[in-house]
């Protein structure tokens, strides 16, 4: 990757702010658990970070927030569910682009390969490329 997922997750949670409202502490503290710890505690405290995200669908910078906290819960505990959530929210943020910061829209698409690479996605595209490049055109 071109950036560190754990410093952008700092930044963009900053950044985010003034789109939480009322939930701006309740994130700080969830963020501050899941960052000092490791195990379930923090795997709690990412749950509750999703479901608060959940709340609030417009907090752009939040949604990227959460897609980078998504990659180190990868690199905590990597098991194929966490890839999909992370492959889910990337492909929900990069849906709809319009009012995005750029930078984030480039993170996001970058970790998207890495979640679909780590689900061996992009292999399994190479295996669907190959198969076509093989079977016969044409009648019978």
């Amino acid at each position: 990757m071109q950036f560190d997922a754990a410093l952008a997750a700092q930044d963009t949670l900053q950044e985010a702010a003034s789109e939480l409202g009322a939930d701006w502490d309740e994130a700080t503290e969830l963020e501050a658990t899941f960052s000092s710890n490791a195990g379930t505690t923090a795997r709690d405290a990412y749950e509750q970070l999703l479901a608060l995200a959940a709340r609030h669908p417009d907090a752009h910078r939040f949604q990227a927030f959460c897609i980078y906290i998504t990659w180190q819960q990868v690199t905590e505990e990597t098991i194929a569910r966490h890839f999909h959530t992370g492959m889910t929210l990337a492909e929900a943020y990069l849906a709809s682009p319009e009012g995005k910061d750029p930078k984030h829209l480039a993170h996001v698409a970058e970790l998207l390969d890495s979640f679909r690479g780590g689900l061996g996605l992009d292999e399994e595209d190479d295996i669907v490329v190959e198969f076509r490049k093989d079977t016969p055109k044409g009648g019978d």
